[in-house]
């Protein structure tokens, strides 16, 4: 492969003139080392809008900036996994940024992510964001920005999805060739998770760079919500038992005897379900119940579950209780029993 371009920005595009320029004026605005050869990327996947124009508007000042742009569009629209792949396929970049119509780089993103993938070639490098409505989000915000080096690896099937937003992703070429690209399957599939399982799956690894590189926006018509949440917790659902149910041969204890708890419970395969040893909570309510009682089960006798104080469950956990909703106290709760994330517990909240 022609190895003349550094960088290649990699632009999905669907009806987005609401916030192309913005975009593209990002693109245009950054402060990377001017030695590096930089290319933007476009699909414009069967957009009906002005997109297109203010694509060809945008061409000429990023050209000027020194900026290889290269476009091509299609029709019907197939979805953004498709828009990802064919931006990738027709660029030449060694590494690739990702980046989504509706998002807006901060300054420093192309140098300050280039500088960290070209030290882990193998990783997918994410970085801190803003959201736009600063209010949306607080809670999924948060965690993604204060998670540990060590947690980009660990906290990997909560609700939440990737650990690094998928608008912040930049990665080597061999990153996305050894992966195979996104799945195509269009509307309502969550194909940054389904890469970054596959991604996790072949060894690689996960990064962030301290930097806050995006503005990350917040809108109705963003593709995330036209996915399923039950898509999502069939993929959670099926890596939380590969890679860590299967092999607590000895049983676990689901934490929360809740909603939440009870729905993983009733969505285990049977063999998994078996090696349920109690529930545990600190609800005086559900502990005064005693017993989880599986009513829907074809079992007879019902499947009992005990449901006991947290002091008094048995390792390893599955914990499906939502961070930063108690005031501190589940996380204290959890800090007392001195455990090992990934080892003695998982979440999956």
């Amino acid at each position: 492969m022609d190895q003349e371009v550094d960088i290649s920005i990699i632009i999905p595009v669907h009806n987005a003139e609401r916030w192309l320029a913005a975009c593209l004026q990002s693109v245009a605005d950054q402060d990377q080392d001017p030695s590096l050869r930089v290319e933007v990327s476009v699909y414009l996947d069967g957009s009906t809008d002005q997109s297109a124009a203010i694509l060809e508007h945008f061409s000429c000042q990023l050209r000027q900036k020194g900026y290889t742009v290269v476009v091509s569009s299609g029709t019907p629209a197939h979805g953004v996994g498709y828009a990802k792949n064919r931006a990738v396929a027709q660029s030449l970049g060694s590494f690739l940024c990702f980046l989504d119509a509706d998002d807006v780089m901060r300054p420093c993103r192309l140098r300050c992510q280039y500088e960290e993938a070209a030290k882990f070639p193998d990783a997918i490098v994410g970085g801190r964001f803003v959201r736009e409505p600063a209010d949306s989000t607080e809670r999924y915000t948060r965690w993604a920005n204060q998670l540990s080096p060590r947690q980009l690896t660990q906290q990997v099937v909560t609700s939440h999805g990737p650990t690094v937003i998928m608008p912040t992703w930049f990665c080597s070429r061999a990153v996305f060739d050894r992966v195979g690209g996104f799945d195509e399957s269009g509307r309502g599939t969550p194909e940054d998770l389904i890469f970054f399982y596959r991604h996790l799956d072949l060894g690689g690894t996960v990064r962030r760079v301290p930097d806050e590189v995006l503005v990350y926006r917040y809108h109705p018509d963003a593709v995330t919500f036209t996915i399923h949440e039950d898509t999502i917790w069939a993929l959670r659902l099926e890596r939380l038992c590969r890679h860590w149910l299967d092999g607590w041969t000895a049983g676990f204890t689901i934490w929360n005897a809740g909603k939440q708890g009870r729905k993983l419970y009733r969505s285990l395969p049977d063999e998994l379900r078996d090696r349920v040893l109690a529930f545990c909570d600190v609800d005086e309510r559900k502990l005064h119940q005693g017993v989880y009682i599986y009513e829907n089960s074809e079992l007879r006798p019902k499947p009992r579950v005990p449901i006991v104080h947290f002091s008094k469950a048995q390792k390893p956990f599955v914990i499906c209780v939502k961070m930063d909703l108690t005031g501190g106290q589940f996380e204290k709760n959890l800090a007392s029993l001195g455990l090992e994330e990934t080892k003695d517990y998982v979440m999956f909240s």
